[in-house]
């Protein structure tokens, strides 16, 4: 690290910078906390800083859940200002999710970078050609969703979401619309959800990076970057309102097709990724 130029930590913050405000404002416009623009560009960042392979990836994707705390409450509460948060919905998810999450840290902490490069890939890919191909046959009105299916549906977000460094929107808005759930109720109901998830993934992620894998990365606490967190969190705690407020005033089905249009990017990129680390 104490080779880099100066020229390249500026560019790098501006990087960081513009991913902030883009990762905020799709928080806020499509329920997913951001995470899945943050976890590439804070590889991205950890990549030129140098910081060894074998945590990059963890620290991009625990250093993504501590930034979705302020994000998803953000996001929430101008949800809330149009009544679209389903908290009946949110109380039912909660203690699964919360297994989930320690589950999926587990499994997180255990995965070598290029495996979780490419479980990130995988998942960005088939969340995107579902919101491009599948989101108009979906149901228009909600259907009732039986205990068991929101048992296992919870613990599964839960589990999936610190692999992959997010806040559960990617899974839970797909979800919510696959029973008929209006997409701006999906969102608000999401992001909610994403508070959860974010908030007992930052807690398993800072308490296995220091206490049981024992890492020793610059400026880290845990799994979780403070550098990557201070860039980040003013700017897309800005951003995240300005999109939720976007929502009421876009067409549903141009927010499902930038949905997934976004995902097949953040796909090809991921797996160019993995075949780089290959």
């Amino acid at each position: 690290m104490e080779n880099i130029d100066i020229n390249i930590i500026i560019n790098l913050l501006t990087v960081l910078a513009i991913a902030a405000a883009v990762a905020g404002f799709m928080a806020g416009l499509l329920g997913v906390g951001g995470g899945i623009i943050m976890v590439p560009a804070l590889y991205y960042a950890f990549s030129v800083l140098e910081f060894d392979i074998l945590t990059r990836m963890h620290l991009s994707v625990g250093t993504s859940l501590s930034i979705i705390i302020p994000t998803s409450i953000i996001s929430t509460r101008t949800h809330m200002e149009y009544k679209a948060v389903d908290f009946k919905m949110v109380k039912t998810f909660g203690l699964l999710i919360i297994i989930g999450v320690f589950a999926g840290t587990f499994l997180a902490v255990n995965l070598k970078t290029p495996a979780l490069v490419l479980f990130f890939a995988f998942f960005s890919l088939g969340v995107g050609l579902f919101f491009i191909f599948f989101r108009d046959k979906l149901l228009e009105n909600p259907k009732k969703i039986s205990q068991l299916i929101k048992n296992i549906s919870g613990l599964l977000i839960g589990f999936i979401s610190v692999p992959l460094g997010i806040g559960g929107g990617s899974l839970m808005v797909p979800f919510l619309r696959t029973f008929g759930y209006d997409i701006r109720t999906s969102i608000g109901t999401a992001a909610a959800v994403g508070f959860l998830i974010a908030l007992t993934g930052t807690t398993t992620m800072i308490i296995s990076g220091s206490i049981i894998d024992n890492v020793n990365t610059p400026f880290s606490f845990g799994y979780i970057n403070l550098l990557g967190f201070i860039v980040f969190v003013p700017i897309t705690m800005v951003m995240a309102r300005v999109g939720a407020k976007v929502v009421y005033k876009i067409n549903k089905k141009l927010l499902s097709r930038i949905f997934g249009c976004f995902l097949l990017l953040v796909s090809v990129r991921s797996f160019f990724e993995y075949y780089n680390l290959t």
